[in-house]
C-alpha cells in the first residue's frame, strides 16, 4: 500500500467547517474544558485515550436529560461487561422531544410510498399520535420490559409505534413485510412478543402482496401474542379476526408520559446471523443507542434541525433504526417504502426533490445501478438542496464515489460502516475533513477501531480484521435468551480474547480514514441485510430432492458480489430448471428475495470437517483465490478430495471475470 497521500477528491469549504456541529463541539471543549486540539485525529485520539472523559463532555454539551445523576461514566473497560452511565435514568423518546413545543407545525416526518402520496406530519402532530398509541399500548397492559412486534413497511405507523413503545419501556422489534414466515417466526418466537402490529399487505415495484394468510400464520406460531392490531395498508377494508385496527390506537386526546428507565433498560431487540444456529437477538439499551445515535446523526453526519434526512431502508435493517433516530437531533424524517427502481430509478431522485431532503441515504448498490443504468441527476430532479450522500451495506468502489461527486454540486459523500452488532457506525464521515476516492474520512469519536493480523498485532496501512479495543455504549447488553452469555462471547470475543472483533476486513490509512473490504467470516451480507447460512439451509434442505447444500457470499471492492449456491441431490435426480426455479422461491418466499443466489450449482460432496462441520470459510477462501493448500488440513476433513472441485470452480470464475 502506498502511503503518497492522493488529491483530495472533495474539500469543505471554510464556511461548511465553521457551521458544523463537530467544530461546534471542539470550540466548546476548548472554551469549556481547556482541551484544544489541531485538526479532527488528535480529537479522536483523545476520545479513546480519555475515553470517560470524552463521553462525560459529549453528555454535557448535549445536555442529555437524566431524572437522576449518573455515579460513574464507564465501571471498567473489561469486554463483554463494562457497564455505562450506571445510576443514570433516562428515555429515548423524551430525547426527541426536548427541542420543541407541543404546537410546532414544524415537519417531523415526511413519507412517500407507492401505495400513498407523499404525507407530512409534523412534531405536534407526531407527539400527539405517540402519546396517544401509548395510553392505547399500556390499556392493553404492555409494561416496561414487554415485548412488542411489528412486521410493518417503513412509513409513519413504524415510527410511531417505536417512539410509543419506547416511551412505556417496551421492548421492540421488527421485521420487513417482505420476509416470509420462516424468517420473520425465527426472529419473534425467540422473544415471546405480548403484542404484533403489522400490515395486511404492500406494494413492491407495482405488484400487490397480500400477508393476511402470513398473519394468520404468525398468530399461530407466536403463542404468546395478547393483542394483534391490524394497519390495513394495502387494502383499507382489511380485516383480522380478534385483532385492534391501527386507527383505534389514536385520537386520544393524553398527555405524553415518559418511563423514566436505567441507562441500560432495553431499548429494542435486532438481528443478526451467524453461520450457525437461530438468528441471534441482540439487545440494545435506551443510553447506549440514543448516545450513539446522537454522535452519529450530530456531529458525523453533521445533522440538525435545519436537515431533512432520509435513508433508504426497510425496517428489517438496522438502517431503519439509523433513521428514525435522525428525530434525536431535531432533524425531519423522509421515509421511502418501495423499490428503488420503480418504474425506473429516477424514483428516490424525484422524492428527494419534493421532499427538499438535504442527506440522501441509501446502500452502495444503489449508487453503482445508477452509475451502470446510466443515470444523469440533471435530467432527473433538482437536487440542488443535498449536502451530504450517505452510503452503506457494503463497500462503496472508488467509481461510486466519482458518480456521485460528477453528478452532484459541493456534496460530503459519507459513506459509514457499522454493523446492527451496535446500532453504530466504527468508521465514516467527517465534515471538516478532505474526502478521498474509496476511503472513509474517519474513526468514530470515542470508538477504538484498529486493523489487527492474525497474531493480534494492530497494523496500519495494511488489511486486518476490524477489532474494537475499549468499550463502546452501545454494543450489546446480552443476546436475549443467552442465559450465560456463551453466544454473545463466541461471536465477538473467540477470536482475540477481550476484543471486540466484527468480522469485517478493514485497512487504516496513512491518513486516519479507513476502507472496508467486506466480510472476514461467512455471514451472508446482501445489501446491507446480514444472515446466516444456517437459515439458507434450513429452507434448501427442506425439499426432497436435497441431501446437502453450502452458500458462499461474495463481497469484492469494485465488482458486483456473487452468491453461488452449492447443492448435493438426491441420487437420480437431476438440476433442472424447474428445481432450481423451485429453490429460488422457496428461498424468496420463507426468506426474502434479496437471499435469492446468484447460481444454483450442482455438486457431488460438500467439504466437511472430521466432525461434520461445512467448510464454509475454506471454501470462501478458495472462491476468492487463496491456494488449496493455505485453506484446509486434509488430516481434519471428512472428505478432502471434495475441495478440488471447489477450487477448479475458482480458477474458472476468475478466467470468466477477467
Amino acid at each position: 500500500m502506498t502511503a503518497v497521500t492522493p488529491k483530495p477528491l472533495w474539500q469543505p469549504s471554510q464556511a461548511r467547517i465553521e457551521q458544523s456541529q463537530i467544530k461546534g463541539f471542539m470550540d466548546w471543549l476548548g472554551e469549556k474544558k481547556s482541551l484544544h486540539f489541531s485538526d479532527y485525529n488528535s480529537l479522536w485520539e483523545w476520545s479513546v485515550e480519555s475515553l470517560e472523559d470524552f463521553w462525560a463532555a459529549f453528555w454535557e454539551f448535549y445536555d442529555i436529560q437524566s431524572t437522576t445523576p449518573y455515579r460513574s461514566v464507564l465501571s471498567s473497560h473489561e469486554m463483554p461487561g463494562a457497564a455505562w452511565f450506571e445510576g443514570a435514568r433516562l428515555n429515548f423518546t423524551e430525547q426527541v422531544f426536548r427541542f420543541h413545543h407541543e404546537n410546532s407545525d414544524r415537519a417531523a416526518i415526511i413519507s412517500r410510498s407507492e401505495i400513498r402520496p407523499t404525507e407530512t406530519i409534523s412534531w405536534a402532530e407526531m407527539r400527539s399520535q405517540i402519546a396517544s398509541v401509548a395510553f392505547t399500548l399500556r390499556q392493553m397492559g404492555v409494561e416496561p420490559g414487554d415485548r412488542v412486534v411489528a412486521y410493518l413497511p417503513n412509513i409513519s405507523e413504524a415510527v410511531i409505534a417505536f417512539y410509543a413503545c419506547a416511551s412505556i419501556g417496551a421492548i421492540w422489534s421488527s421485521c420487513s413485510p417482505d420476509m416470509g414466515v420462516r424468517s420473520v417466526t425465527d426472529r419473534f418466537r425467540q422473544i415471546d412478543p405480548k403484542v404484533l402490529l403489522a400490515v395486511d399487505g404492500y406494494k413492491y415495484g407495482g405488484k400487490e402482496f397480500d400477508r393476511l394468510e402470513i398473519l394468520k400464520n404468525l398468530k399461530i406460531e407466536l403463542p404468546t401474542l395478547e393483542n394483534v392490531i391490524l394497519l390495513p395498508y394495502l387494502n383499507p377494508e382489511a380485516r383480522l379476526e380478534n385483532a385492534t385496527l391501527w386507527d383505534d390506537l389514536l385520537g386520544h386526546d393524553v398527555p405524553m408520559k415518559f418511563e423514566h428507565l436505567p441507562f441500560d433498560h432495553p431499548l429494542w431487540i435486532v438481528y443478526s446471523s451467524g453461520t450457525t444456529g437461530m438468528p441471534k437477538p441482540i439487545v440494545h439499551g435506551h443510553g447506549g443507542a440514543l448516545l450513539e445515535g446522537m454522535l452519529g446523526h450530530g456531529l458525523h453526519l453533521d445533522l440538525g434541525k435545519q436537515d431533512r434526512y432520509m435513508w433508504f431502508s426497510t425496517t428489517g435493517w438496522i438502517m431503519w433504526n439509523c433513521q428514525i433516530s435522525g428525530l434525536l437531533v431535531g432533524a425531519t424524517i423522509c421515509l421511502f417504502d418501495g423499490n428503488p427502481g420503480y418504474p425506473d430509478l429516477g424514483t428516490l431522485w424525484r422524492f428527494a426533490e419534493e421532499a427538499e431532503i438535504t442527506f440522501f441515504g441509501a446502500g452502495a448498490a444503489y449508487y453503482l445501478s445508477c452509475l451502470k443504468a446510466g443515470v444523469e441527476l440533471d435530467n432527473i430532479a433538482d437536487l440542488k438542496q443535498i449536502r451530504s450522500i450517505g452510503s452503506t451495506g457494503s463497500p462503496l468502489p472508488e467509481q461510486g464515489y466519482k458518480w456521485i461527486n460528477e453528478q452532484l454540486d459541493d456534496v460530503l459523500i459519507a459513506p459509514i460502516s457499522g454493523g446492527t452488532d451496535v446500532a453504530a457506525f466504527y468508521v465514516g464521515s467527517c465534515p471538516i475533513m478532505p474526502l478521498y476516492e474509496g476511503e472513509m474520512q474517519c474513526r468514530t469519536l470515542g470508538t477504538a477501531v484498529y486493523a489487527m493480523d492474525d497474531n493480534g498485532k494492530i497494523i496500519e496501512n495494511e488489511v486486518g480484521e476490524l477489532v474494537v479495543t475499549k468499550p463502546m455504549p452501545s454494543m450489546p447488553l446480552y443476546f436475549w435468551g443467552d442465559v450465560d452469555g456463551q453466544r454473545y462471547h463466541e461471536s465477538y470475543f473467540d477470536v482475540f480474547p477481550k476484543l471486540w472483533r466484527h468480522g469485517d476486513w478493514i485497512r487504516i490509512t496513512p491518513r486516519g480514514g479507513a476502507v472496508i473490504y467486506g466480510r472476514s467470516d461467512t455471514t451472508i451480507n446482501r445489501q446491507g441485510i446480514r444472515m446466516g447460512t444456517s437459515e439458507i439451509y434450513r429452507v434448501v434442505e427442506e425439499a426432497p430432492e436435497v441431501v446437502d447444500s453450502l452458500v458462499i457470499d461474495l463481497e469484492y471492492l469494485g465488482r458486483d458480489p456473487y452468491m453461488p449456491l452449492f447443492v448435493v441431490l438426491r441420487e437420480g435426480v437431476e438440476l433442472t430448471s424447474a428445481l432450481d426455479q423451485r429453490i429460488r422461491n422457496a428461498i424468496r418466499t420463507h426468506l426474502s428475495a434479496r437471499h435469492v443466489p446468484n447460481d444454483i450449482i450442482e455438486v457431488t460432496e460438500i467439504p466437511r470437517t472430521l466432525t461434520g462441520k461445512k467448510m464454509e470459510l475454506p471454501v470462501k477462501k478458495l472462491l476468492q483465490g487463496a491456494a488449496m493448500d493455505s485453506v484446509a488440513n486434509p488430516d481434519a476433513m471428512a472428505n478432502p478430495d471434495s475441495l478440488c472441485y471447489f477450487a477448479e470452480f475458482a480458477k474458472q470464475k476468475k478466467t470468466a471475470i477477467a
